[in-house]
């Protein structure tokens, strides 16, 4: 009787360790099915991303290159901009940047076609596959036509007199480049650069006149832009520039997360 209960026990034991090893299996497969099918859902959602492409209007000294920098930390997207293009064209003595300069110096807008053609040749680069920032790019209706890429469009605006005061008073080092400005970010010596002891200079543009004159441009020419976006399918996004940074980069987000993702 004795052997025959153990026996009995035994098989018990044996038809539960087998229930239990089923059950295992079955969790097994769950977890997988599971596993696989969130990593399918990443995949989808990593295809169906949109690609960052977007564009900064505004008038000169609005915020576009801080929200752009704010931009490429969060997103990745490396941020093109034609006057640090068209800069170092004019500093390396090119055809086009000596072209350039003629207009830059006296506060107007550099041609389309010089434009376009510098824009084109970048964004068709590799590290623009997932998106870009283009800051001071499209100036003109027909620059935006001819873009035809963008995904969003934030327009800052400020007040004439506040960008006269803010362009005004930016230097530079010429030495090291670090940026200064006499009322928001002065240099602890008058023209001395804090880090090098470099000299502190003006940019050819920031004098007032010029400043006036490139608002006057903007006015006329590129303030179009905005509304040709306005009915390009309601791209465009209004931000007041003339808020703290931060508080602009918190609703910049916020519209590319909208946009883009």
């Amino acid at each position: 009787m004795r052997a025959m209960t153990i026996v009995l026990n035994l098989a018990r034991v044996r038809s539960l360790r087998s229930r239990m090893s089923d059950r295992a299996e079955q969790r097994d497969a769950s977890n997988n099915l599971w596993a696989t099918s969130y990593l399918d859902l990443r995949g989808q959602m990593a295809t169906t991303k949109k690609a960052v492409r977007v564009v900064l209007l505004g008038p000169p000294g609005a915020g576009k290159g801080t929200a752009a920098s704010g931009i490429v930390s969060e997103f990745g997207v490396p941020q093109i901009s034609t006057g640090d293009m068209l800069r170092a064209a004019v500093a390396a003595g090119t055809r086009t940047g000596l072209e350039a300069k003629q207009y830059m110096d006296a506060g107007k807008l550099v041609p389309d076609t010089t434009i376009v053609a510098v824009v084109q040749e970048r964004i068709s680069q590799p590290d623009c596959a997932s998106g870009f920032i283009l800051d001071g790019f499209p100036r003109t209706v027909p620059q935006a036509e001819a873009l035809d890429k963008a995904l969003a469009v934030l327009s800052f605006e400020v007040e004439d007199e506040d960008l006269v005061a803010r362009l005004g008073g930016r230097r530079t080092c010429a030495k090291c480049g670090a940026p200064y400005h006499l009322r928001n970010m002065p240099p602890r010596v008058a023209g001395v650069c804090d880090k090098c002891g470099g000299q502190l200079v003006q940019r050819a543009d920031d004098n007032e006149a010029t400043i006036r004159k490139r608002l006057e441009t903007f006015h006329a020419q590129t303030a179009p832009v905005a509304e040709y976006y306005r009915k390009s399918g309601g791209l465009l996004v209004r931000l007041d520039g003339s808020r703290r940074a931060s508080e602009v980069q918190v609703d910049v987000s916020a519209a590319l997360r909208r946009a883009c993702c």
